[in-house]
């Protein structure tokens, strides 16, 4: 979708959360600012303090904001779990869920997250893929309007706050094979198999311990006991974990070889137990001080845990 193209219908979207249903008719008038976002996505997450702040500081000019929540995996179809997402994020604006695509499509989207920026006769007239550009954004969302003030004020934090760009050395990494590119040792996909963690592990790698599966989109634990970790350089990092058919799995957090300390992510404690209650992105990590390599391991007693992919701050 590009500058001067018609703001696609979002009829196709397959529900829609603190809304009724938003078509020509209710947006006419207005500028609407399209969001695309999937609740685990890191990138996304960093940009909601500015979402947030937007809908609120411009609501009262004219400005429509409509999250449209397209799922990257596909536990991230369950309409609860994004409910629940949107009230976390404090979110007071329209979201349309796209669980078809078909809004995705009508966009030709590629991206998490995404902005579309729409003035009041429906035309798009700016876009912008990623995190970052907020105060061009931002003066977008102004011009559109009409309007010419200070800009709102942002504050990110916890999940939300800026990443530490300056020491971030690695990438995200997805564990399933569709999109992973190292795999564990000896990874036989979609069958049990029996991994061995090593001694050390080289810088930006992973790997398992106990007996695993390798699935496109995920690796799913088979027996209690089993191990996930991996090296990197980061202020934070993440992994977005799903709990398949438990209710709750608990886990635990070491860095190199120990309890993480104020080095916890807000997901687990100083000691490094956390659970695993339902499918999202779990901050394991975010170093206190100096941001250096380590090597972070979680660790499961119970079977079940399917993990998905491994995100830095």
């Amino acid at each position: 979708m590009f500058r001067g193209q018609r703001l696609p219908s979002f009829g196709a979207a397959t529900g829609w959360i603190n809304s009724e249903p938003l078509g020509s008719a209710e947006l006419k008038g207005h500028v609407v600012l399209v969001d695309f976002w999937t609740l685990t996505c890191i990138n996304w997450l960093r940009t909601v303090p500015y979402l947030r702040a937007w809908s609120q500081a411009y609501a009262g000019d004219g400005l429509i904001v409509i999250g449209v929540h397209t799922p990257e995996f596909e536990f991230e179809h369950e309409t609860d779990l994004v409910r629940q997402a949107v009230k976390e994020r404090g979110f007071d604006y329209p979201v349309a869920l796209d669980n078809d695509y078909a809004v995705w499509s009508a966009f030709d989207n590629h991206y998490w997250p995404a902005l579309y920026f729409a003035d009041d006769r429906g035309m798009i007239r700016d876009h912008h893929f990623g995190e970052g550009r907020y105060v061009e954004s931002e003066r977008s969302i102004q011009r559109l309007l009409g309007i010419e003030r200070e800009p709102a004020s942002v504050i990110g934090t916890g999940v939300e706050a800026p990443a530490d760009w300056n020491q971030l050395r690695t990438p995200e990494t997805y564990l399933g094979y569709a999109r992973g590119g190292q795999l564990p040792g000896g990874a036989g996909l979609d069958d049990r198999h029996d991994y061995q963690l090593p001694e050390r592990l080289a810088f930006n790698s992973w790997a398992l311990g106990g007996r695993w599966t390798v699935r496109p989109e995920f690796v799913v634990l088979e027996e209690p006991g089993g191990r996930l970790a991996f090296r990197f350089q980061a202020r934070d990092a993440h992994l977005v974990l799903a709990p398949g058919a438990s209710d709750a799995i608990p886990f635990r957090v070491l860095l190199d070889g120990e309890a993480p300390g104020r080095s916890h992510g807000v997901d687990v404690d100083e000691d490094g137990n956390g659970v695993l209650r339902e499918g999202r992105m779990y901050q394991l990590v975010r170093q206190y001080d100096a941001v250096l390599e380590r090597t972070v391991e979680m660790r499961f007693d119970e079977a079940g845990v399917e993990a998905y992919v491994v995100t830095f701050g």
